[in-house]
């Protein structure tokens, strides 16, 4: 209906044109010669008066019937207004007898359906009927604007010209209207047909769970579906022709392509940064993009494996940790056992009147790395074997400032080092053992000092945000703890939580493995963000009192995150 409205619209435009150029043209050369020309203002003036409201009701019809009769109208006043203008211009003389055959094409082009031939047989009809009644002499009164020289032959051949000429104008235009009309749906089918495998593409690469992103032949990303910017953090618009390896953070020592072009297929796994600074491990297959035979760029495919390599490190840490604790229990027994009777013997040689000075002065380093022995191992088991937590509702920044006590005055005993506390307004309401979290926030705060030996401040704060866990909102408590020391270099970042690794002269390794297992058992974890010569920021984040869904999001998940 909305194509037939618009062939409408175009055919009552074709006619002002005609009657405008032809009529006007013809007006001011009759004029110039001095002529009658009272049949051209007549007709000018009614196909105005005729189309213009027309042109005001087409919009209105809706339905089809009506459109067909509106168009049946339309080529109804056409042809009267051409036979009115043959007639006053000669009959079948009229140099305007042309016009018919122009209406018939014209006509035949809007519904398409053998209008063509009808149009035809009516310009026939109303052409002979025109050429009878001026051969008969019907209507010698009238004025036909001149009188035709033609013999009855002659009027004869010339009406037979034209009528042949409508017919084949009709059926010619028919059929061409027909093969138009087919294959614009052909088209349209196809193109219907390619649209929506389009959009069937579109909705596989939009709904696939996978990453997908694609370049050209510069490198430039070009597309970013929604599952790669949900795994990077990235929205379309910030990676948009930027270089695809800035974005992967992958520079191999051997390039994907050579002169001949790039490889069929290229899989590899790379770590980078999400947009937020996290740590991203991804599992990526980079293809050449091929089109109309010639590589155009690449496509590549990835996967977040972070959770499944920090699982995978998670679960060597705990099968070396649970042999490590059935190996805890002998060592008790073995080591503690011989080196109490150990000490003991020596402090009884010490009281031994016959010893000097040189000999008790060796049994007291001897004592004293025997009891050192003996508190190092006590804390190892304690690591190894963790008392059952005494979990309450606590307010975690009521904690931590009974800590800040103990931590402030340790400080002064050490030199050039200033504290700087950040609380967040209200109550941080958790699940904790107070005492266990207590441990936790002396270990951070002595690690810290210890990373400053020539002084620096320390920066304690608190606060609470939000999480997406597991498809809904939690929120989480954070404790920061950040120095101003040397850093950690980015080697050791794996290790810093295991037993027994430290770096320092006279640490046991056991402080951060501690802190470690306490925030594991709270259902918590452990984020590290740390630069060389710029220091070390931990934050210890906790599941805030009613966010089960939290700690059970961050079940299986590694208790720690590295920046």
């Amino acid at each position: 209906m909305d194509e037939l409205r618009a062939r409408l619209r175009w055919l009552m435009a074709f006619r002002v044109a005609i009657v405008t150029v032809m009529l006007g043209l013809s007006l001011v050369f009759q004029a110039t010669k001095g002529e009658q020309v009272d049949t051209y203002y007549a007709l000018i003036i009614l196909t105005y008066a005729v189309t213009i409201p027309s042109a005001l009701v087409l919009p209105s019809l809706t339905a089809p019937a009506s459109l067909t009769v509106f168009f049946w109208a339309q080529v109804g006043i056409d042809f009267l207004l051409e036979t009115v203008l043959v007639v006053r211009t000669g009959g079948v003389d009229s140099p305007f007898a042309v016009l018919y055959v122009m209406t018939v094409t014209v006509a035949s082009l809007v519904p398409r359906k053998r209008v063509g031939l009808f149009a035809a047989c009516g310009c026939i009809i109303l052409f002979g009927a025109v050429t009878n009644v001026q051969l008969y002499g019907l209507a010698d009164g009238w004025d036909w604007g001149s009188k035709s020289q033609l013999t009855a032959p002659e009027t004869f051949q010339t009406f037979g010209a034209y009528a042949l000429a409508l017919l084949v104008v009709g059926l010619l235009s028919g059929t061409l209207a027909d093969q138009l009309q087919q294959a614009d749906r052909s088209l349209r089918e196809k193109e219907q047909g390619l649209t929506r495998l389009q959009a069937f593409h579109e909705n596989i690469v939009q709904s696939i769970s996978s990453g997908v992103f694609t370049a050209d032949g510069s490198g430039a990303i070009t597309s970013f579906n929604p599952a790669a910017q949900e795994a990077t953090g990235y929205t379309l618009s910030q990676v948009l022709r930027c270089q695809w390896r800035e974005v992967f953070n992958w520079h191999p020592a051997q390039p994907l392509h050579d002169g001949a072009g790039m490889a069929a297929v290229s899989r590899f796994e790379v770590e980078c940064k999400r947009a937020d600074g996290n740590r991203l491990v991804l599992g990526m297959t980079v293809s050449p993009l091929h089109e109309q035979g010639q590589q155009e760029g690449l496509v590549g495919v990835f996967k977040d494996l972070t959770q499944i390599r920090d699982l995978e490190e998670e679960m060597r840490r705990k099968e070396w940790l649970a042999n490590l604790g059935e190996m805890s229990a002998g060592m008790a027994h073995e080591i503690r056992n011989p080196l109490g009777a150990l000490a003991g013997a020596m402090q009884m040689l010490r009281k031994e009147a016959a010893a000097d000075d040189t000999d008790r002065r060796l049994m007291d380093i001897a004592i004293r790395e025997a009891t050192r022995l003996d508190s190092i191992i006590t804390e190892f088991l304690q690591y190894a074997r963790p008392p059952a937590l005494n979990l309450a509702e606590s307010d975690i920044n009521k904690v931590l400032a009974e800590t800040l006590d103990l931590v402030q005055h340790e400080a002064r005993t050490r030199s050039n080092i200033t504290i700087v506390t950040t609380l967040a307004s209200g109550s941080l309401i958790a699940q904790i053992d107070q005492n266990q979290m207590r441990q936790v926030f002396w270990n951070l705060a002595t690690n810290a000092f210890e990373a400053m030996p020539d002084g620096g401040q320390l920066t304690i704060a608190t606060g609470c945000r939000q999480i997406d866990a597991g498809g809904r909102k939690g929120e989480v408590i954070e404790i920061s703890f950040q120095d101003q020391g040397q850093g950690i270099p980015k080697a050791n970042l794996d290790k810093i939580f295991l037993p027994f690794f430290t770096t320092k002269k006279a640490g046991s390794g056991l402080g951060l493995a501690a802190v470690h297992r306490i925030v594991d058992l709270h259902g918590g974890w452990i984020k590290v963000e740390s630069e060389r010569q710029q220091g070390t920021r931990f934050v210890v984040c906790m599941p805030r009192s009613g966010d089960d869904g939290v700690r059970l999001w961050h079940e299986g998940r590694t208790p720690w995150k590295r920046s």
